[in-house]
């Protein structure tokens, strides 16, 4: 029996794992930062994106980096993968006028090799490896997948300042990044959600719009997207729990 064990934990162990292309939206106008670029604001020292970049690069279970920016960012961009060895960090591109077009725009330029694509911001610098790589597993399986965490608020649909009902909160999750997809998936997805004029709030809602079903997987109160100025308060309030400061 101790023979078959081990036997199979070989063979767990040398299962090619599927190669998966990560693509960083930061192209955003940031227009909520009161005129700063988010993923160039300071995070203890270090950038915004260059601590989403470094996460990336420590996970195993992503292979490749292809970072989609603004046209005037696109040296500072490099700079950044140069300054902090983001040797993942295959391609800087031009990103378009919308984020699906951003994302479409990064999605065609990872490698032909890529089983799996995971989307993710530029401005969520304090995702885990452990997010990163539950999200990668799950995707292999299911084919579509990310990470999530529960409403804590009440929800109230309201026009005009009038409360029409209030929503189950026990069924409503906040999805994070990175969302990953099946890479064939994932493109003619956002090919049909583009040339239909489906509007998506993220990459997950082009799949489902496919009729495919996204697992979500356990994300994190932390995994915060930087958004206004007093989200990088709280980053910072984090990152120094984190780091013992």
């Amino acid at each position: 029996m101790k023979l078959i064990g081990n036997i199979l934990n070989f063979a767990k162990k040398n299962v090619p794992r599927p190669f998966c292309s990560a693509v960083i939206a930061a192209a955003g106008s940031s227009r909520r930062m009161g005129g700063e670029d988010k993923i160039f604001s300071d995070q203890g020292g270090v950038p915004v994106l260059a601590r989403t970049l470094k996460k990336k690069k420590k996970a195993s279970c992503i292979h490749e980096i292809v970072v989609v920016t603004k046209e005037e960012s696109i040296v500072a961009v490099a700079d950044i993968c140069a300054k902090y060895d983001i040797t993942k960090a295959t391609k800087v591109v031009c990103g378009g006028k919308e984020r699906i077009d951003s994302v479409m725009i990064g999605v065609n330029e990872v490698s032909p090799n890529a089983d799996l694509i995971a989307v993710a911001d530029g401005a969520r610098p304090l995702v885990t490896e452990e997010i990163i790589s539950e999200a990668v597993n799950e995707a292999s399986k299911s084919k579509a997948a990310a990470p999530a965490v529960p409403v804590n608020d009440t929800i109230k649909v309201a026009v005009n300042g009038n409360v029409e009902r209030t929503l189950d909160r026990s069924k409503l999750f906040a999805v994070q990044t990175p969302q990953v997809f099946d890479s064939a998936l994932l493109k003619g997805a956002l090919v049909k959600a583009k040339a239909s004029g489906t509007i998506v709030t993220d990459d997950c809602s082009a799949v489902e719009a496919m009729g495919v079903t996204v697992r979500l997987t356990k994300g994190s109160f932390e995994n915060l997207k930087i958004t206004t100025v007093s989200d990088l308060a709280v980053a910072e309030a984090i990152l120094q729990r984190r780091e013992g400061k």
